[in-house]
């Protein structure tokens, strides 16, 4: 699997915590491990810009998903064959007053959205109550092991 992480954001991260959220990701989605994404973490203004140009709405947003390959999930019998998952972009200044918000950490909030973008590359939406459910129990399962495996192997 190959993960570039960019962090133009001026936000000190932990790059490796988010490989790891990743692989961990892929690796339950059943997804090729010679798979391709690039994460990206921006400032407010760059994040703006982007929600702007691709989704034609003003202000900044949390997290941006550009898929390339149209990979899919695959199943405990097939893996995905290898491809370029895409670009997710964060940006961290949103996550923080999300998380301020939702009363965790601006890391939590931070690993939720680097989640939520994953799964979009996947194909998840949530455009509907039923595609909400689904894309939301998967990313709150997903998150929730991931955070429960780090905790007990430290």
């Amino acid at each position: 699997m190959s993960v570039e992480i960019a962090n133009e954001s001026g936000v000190e991260l932990n790059e490796d915590r988010f490989r790891r959220l990743i692989a961990y990701a892929l690796d339950e989605l059943h997804v090729h491990r010679d798979a391709e994404l690039n994460l990206l973490f921006i400032d407010v203004a760059a994040m703006e810009q982007l929600h702007i140009r691709w989704m034609d709405e003003p202000g900044p947003t949390d997290v941006l998903s550009f898929p390339m390959d149209e990979l899919r999930p695959g199943d405990a019998d097939h893996i995905t064959d290898p491809g370029l998952l895409g670009d997710i972009v964060v940006c961290p200044q949103v996550a923080e007053q999300q998380a301020q918000a939702a009363g965790h950490s601006a890391e939590q909030e931070e690993l939720l959205l680097v989640t939520h973008g994953l799964l979009h590359l996947l194909g998840f939406d949530h455009a509907t109550p039923d595609e909400e459910r689904e894309m939301f129990g998967l990313q709150n399962e997903i998150l929730a092991t991931f955070l429960h495996n780090e905790s007990r192997a430290s």
